[in-house]
């Protein structure tokens, strides 16, 4: 006892408790926020360069990588552009004309002073005396001692005049210098001659500088820091050509001069000349750098759902780097505050739809947590369906290799099989209020705007429309290939909307809606039998399925206990009607009036309906073991019901059929053999429960009508005047056929051995017409 209570409160605590609902809540709230952002729970795999990519990656959103080869090139090409600086050095050739002219400046005045000392010495000489102390010997006895000559004085100043004008010569240059006496014509010539070179400019490369030419060069003047841009760079001379030069100039200049000279002078003059225009590589670089650096990078848009990685594919550094940009903008923008707002969003739509719809026609149609369990389960699913759709490859929907154009509506994924499957097992109702929240999860999973949540609603809309009452399973596949073609309109209404629509996408949206439809109604067909399976529902195609008479079980019923067929049967028919009248679900109202007594089969002999002898088998039984019997028919026939998997709403009928009325004639013989206050009254009454559904009431009203009172008191003027109807029909008066007429003969004028004449009874004569009368006025027939 204190076990069967505390599975009873396990029971009522998954069953009832709102814990459970709340947790529900969670479940549904945390998986859509995991479909926004994975990276919450899923750690994604590095790739290196080189590896094989294990599954195809697209990109989450809209963001710009920077295309690092055309930045580089854009930049290069920038630095190339920039012009060559070479330095304009005026000082070499004021330098060069200054030392000359310092030079033998010196070396003239040194020559100068040398000559006037050389004459002053050769008239101031002693006579020379005489070894032996005797007079001195008469000049014209004494000879001259050697005197040293000028050039030889002179060479002595040979480093000095290198020292001053910079390079080395040789000592019979030098001597020739010394001949002329240094003079200032010779300094003048070698002037004239380098200033005639230097201003036009010798470069120290003259190939460098011509590979220049396309786009010239920047000429500093280093001195005034003047810029000026030459694009004639053969003017320029090169050390060879300044050597050319130099004799070309001085020619015309030193035609008056002897040949030795003139020589001296072209060498000199080639040898002091230096280039003047240098490259200024440093300078260059630096403008380089900084017109590369002005250079803003190339960025390039990655749309959302483009394709970054390919399964199966290498690795490259561009793939790389796209990979490394969407993880990096993923860090910075983990969850942003658009996610909380949408999590906050479903779960206000979810929480108030529960409140102001759900909850009302839940108790209502006395539907459960194991109910909210199916939805939320429903929800989960497609949440996940649509979150898978996002990563398929660009060529591939349902099998088929369609090349897609980015679009943010997801035209192709069955979303309205959800609101099917809904549909079939709870209703329209409760359809139309789980599309409304799972179009805007959809909505905001794929990030869509307005049309996309239009998009979906309708479709859902529609196919719980197309799909109520379905009976059949083929009505499924029908409101498939209805809902693909209400999709395809809607996609050409949407492509327009948006300015979309051409000849390259309205083909592709229209037939992958149209798809998207079809296999809607294939997903819902699918999936209604494991839903059944797994919840324990059952479907109007199921009932029907159920309602045929040649069913094993019902057969076996016919056969066994014709006594109880016959009685199913009519209980069948008649809660089938009533069930129309009021509202009801009339195919399941039948089916379970056709299997509510199918736990007689165990024994049944003991049921009066199947003793065709006149023999009571209760006669020789206790009240109490009698009671038992009868009692066991329902826990039998949920067994059977089970056994046979009739569904758990039958099985709870049979449950509930009885309620917990009292077998009152067993009850009231217990009494008169066992005396009123040994007789425990419960254990004359059926365990139950009371009926839960409108459609176990009208069973238990027409299998026991004292029991109606207490379940459906506002419908029985209705099912009263039904069952008038259906009685009236089974019990009218038949035409007597003569005897002669053989039984074949009447069974088949009949139809039925079960449908023979009915005899008048006598018990309808009522001993008081009033009263009955009455009695039928407030039971349907007024």
């Amino acid at each position: 006892m204190i076990r069967d209570r505390k599975k009873k409160s396990i029971d009522r605590f998954f069953t009832l408790s709102p814990h459970i609902r709340w947790g529900l809540l969670l479940l549904i709230v945390a998986i859509f926020a995991t479909g926004l952002y994975p990276s919450l729970v899923i750690k994604k795999h590095r790739y290196d360069i080189g590896d094989v990519v294990k599954a195809d990656i697209k990109a989450s959103e809209d963001f710009f990588i920077e295309d690092k080869a055309a930045t580089e090139a854009n930049r290069r090409q920038a630095a190339d552009s920039v012009v060559t600086v070479y330095d304009l050095n005026p000082k070499i050739l004021k330098g060069t004309v200054t030392r000359l002219n310092d030079a033998f400046d010196q070396l003239r005045l040194i020559y100068e002073h040398e000559t006037r000392k050389m004459e002053t010495e050769s008239h101031t000489l002693p006579a020379p005396l005489s070894t032996t102390g005797e007079a001195p010997v008469e000049p014209a006895d004494v000879p001259d001692l050697p005197q040293v000559p000028l050039e030889e004085r002179m060479l002595a100043n040979k480093s000095l005049f290198e020292n001053i004008i910079g390079i080395e010569i040789s000592t019979g240059a030098f001597s020739t210098f010394t001949e002329h006496g240094f003079s200032k014509e010779i300094p003048r010539l070698l002037t004239t001659v380098i200033t005639q070179v230097l201003s036009t400019g010798v470069v120290a490369n003259k190939e460098i500088l011509l590979k220049e030419s396309d786009k010239g060069i920047t000429l500093r003047n280093v001195e005034t820091l003047t810029e000026a841009h030459v694009l004639n760079l053969k003017q320029f001379y090169g050390p060879d050509q300044a050597k050319t030069m130099v004799r070309i100039v001085g020619d015309p200049l030193l035609k008056e001069t002897n040949y030795a000279l003139l020589n001296l002078i072209v060498d000199f003059s080639q040898r002091l000349i230096q280039p003047n225009v240098t490259l200024n590589t440093h300078e260059t670089e630096a403008r380089k750098k900084v017109a590369a650096e002005q250079i803003k990078p190339v960025l390039y848009m990655i749309k959302k759902g483009e394709m970054l990685l390919r399964e199966g594919e290498r690795v490259t550094p561009l793939q790389l780097r796209k990979l490394n940009a969407v993880e990096d903008q993923a860090d910075a923008h983990r969850v942003p505050l658009a996610g909380f707002g949408a999590v906050a969003l479903l779960t206000a739509i979810l929480i108030i739809q529960y409140h102001v719809r759900l909850k009302r026609r839940m108790e209502s149609a006395n539907y459960d947590n194991k109910d909210l369990l199916f939805l939320s389960c429903i929800m989960v699913a497609f949440i996940i369906v649509v979150k898978i759709s996002t990563t398929l490859p660009d060529s591939w929907f349902l099998g088929l290799p369609l090349s897609r154009p980015v679009s943010p509506v997801g035209f192709g994924i069955p979303l309205a099989a959800g609101a099917m499957i809904v549909c079939l097992f709870m209703g329209r109702e409760t359809a139309l209020i789980f599309a409304l929240a799972l179009a805007l999860c959809t909505s905001m999973l794929l990030q869509g705007g307005l049309e996309t949540f239009i998009y979906f609603i309708l479709s859902c809309t529609m196919a719980s429309w197309w799909l109520q009452d379905c009976r059949e399973r083929k009505i499924i596949i029908k409101a498939g290939a209805k809902l693909g073609l209400l999709n395809a309109f809607l996609a050409v209404f949407i492509d327009i909307y948006m300015g979309t629509a051409s000849w390259a996408t309205l083909p592709f949206d229209v037939t992958v809606a149209f798809l998207g439809g079809i296999g809607a109604g294939i997903v819902t067909a699918g999936m209604a039998p494991v839903v059944e399976m797994v919840f324990g529902y059952t479907t109007d195609i199921t009932l029907l399925e159920l309602a045929n008479l040649d069913r094993p079980i019902l057969r076996r019923l016919m056969l066994e206990a014709p006594g109880t067929y016959h009685h199913c049967v009519v209980v069948g028919s008649l809660v089938e009607a009533a069930a129309a009248e009021i509202g009801a679900n009339p195919i399941l109202a039948k089916v379970c009036g056709y299997y509510h007594d199918i736990g007689k089969l165990k024994k049944p002999l003991y049921f009066i309906e199947n003793q065709s002898n006149g023999r009571n088998r209760h006669d020789k039984l206790a009240p109490s073991m009698s009671a038992l019997i009868l009692i066991a028919h329902v826990k039998n026939g949920v067994e059977i019901a089970r056994e046979h998997k009739l569904g758990q709403v039958i099985i709870d009928t049979i449950q509930q059929h009885h309620g917990t009325s009292l077998i009152s004639y067993f009850y009231g013989k217990a009494k008169t053999v066992k005396g009123k206050d040994t007789v425990n009254i419960d254990d004359f009454r059926y365990p139950g429960p009371r009926p839960q559904t409108r459609e176990a009431g009208l069973v238990m009203l027409a299998d026991v009508v004292e029991a109606a009172s207490r379940t459906l008191v506002k419908d029985l003027h209705l099912i009263a005047r039904s069952f008038n109807k259906i009685l009236n029909g089974i019990h009218h008066h038949r035409i007597e056929y003569p005897d002669s007429a053989n039984a074949t003969s009447r069974k088949a004028k009949n139809g039925s051995a079960d449908r023979k004449p009915a005899k008048p009874p006598q018990a309808a004569k009522a001993k008081n017409p009033d009263d009955r009368q009455a009695h039928i006025k407030r039971l349907g027939l007024s």
